[in-house]
């Protein structure tokens, strides 16, 4: 039997964790924890996640309506019970506000992979779903074109939604691709980003799928794997664009194109300062 206080005092101490973090500031984010099948424990709405106590919480049925508790349960309740409906494996479910992942979602830019092996197996490829206004089963909604394939989400224009068997698993994905999204920003200002060729991609996703974890990139076929996302197709409905990270080309589709772009513009360079250069010597 589930002890459910607990529970309670795990997402307290996940909370707390959250806000020390600056994932949520001031009354952001809200975690969820299904302990029976029609009995979800939820932090409450106005309150700050690192301030909460056990007694704060509140209890919700899988439809979001609540069932216990002093304080009014969390407006976005029904983006947790449309996780845990489509995934009956997932126990708990965690939103808040990463800023560098959050980044992500505001710009419209793909997460680039084939950077971080710890990231490839961990995560994989991150979606981000369309933007809609929080709260209501409109916004839940948004997430059932990804929930299947991945452990976590990130929503446009507004954070990031993970999800996973405890509740620390859940805040896990979310620490893990804010780091990365940190560090692939920081990498981006001094330059450049190396990406992993497709043949390491693949070593990768072999080795994640010996440890047990499932990768959609596994069935992609005749691509390159550090180039191509899972999830390219929802982009023209979520206006999602690579602008800032442009993923390499595999060595395919370089040799058919021919010359890179950058060969090219430096060759004519030299052949206009050749002729400048002639057409100077001529003339004295």
């Amino acid at each position: 039997m589930i002890n459910e206080h607990k529970i309670k005092q795990e997402i307290c101490e996940i909370g707390d964790r959250l806000y020390k973090k600056g994932f949520a500031s001031a009354n952001d984010g809200n975690i969820s924890y299904r302990v029976a099948e029609n009995r979800v424990i939820c932090t409450p709405t106005q309150i700050t996640k690192g301030f909460m106590k056990p007694e704060d919480l509140c209890i919700v049925d899988m439809d979001g309506n609540q069932i216990g508790g002093h304080r009014p349960r969390t407006s976005e309740v029904f983006i947790h019970v449309t996780i845990m409906k489509e995934r009956p494996d997932v126990k708990s479910v965690l939103h808040c506000h990463p800023p560098y992942a959050t980044a992500f979602g505001i710009a419209g830019e793909p997460i680039p992979q084939g950077v971080i092996p710890e990231v490839e197996i961990n995560l994989g490829t991150v979606p981000i779903a369309k933007y809609a206004i929080p709260g209501g089963q409109e916004f839940a909604d948004t997430i059932l074109p990804f929930v299947h394939k991945t452990n976590i989400i990130v929503l446009a224009n507004h954070g990031t939604v993970s999800f996973g068997e405890t509740v620390e698993r859940a805040y896990w994905w979310t620490e893990i691709l804010d780091a990365y999204c940190r560090i692939l920003m920081l990498s981006k200002s001094l330059g450049r980003v190396n990406y992993f060729t497709e043949p390491e991609a693949a070593d990768l996703i072999g080795l994640k799928q010996k440890l047990g974890f499932d990768d959609p990139r596994a069935e992609m076929k005749s691509c390159d794997l550090c180039a191509n996302d899972v999830f390219r197709d929802s982009w023209k409905e979520t206006g999602v664009s690579p602008q800032a990270f442009q993923p390499p080309k595999s060595n395919s589709q370089a040799n058919a194109a021919g010359p890179a772009a950058g060969s090219l513009d430096q060759e004519a360079l030299i052949q206009t300062i050749t002729e400048r250069v002639m057409d100077a010597l001529k003339s004295r």
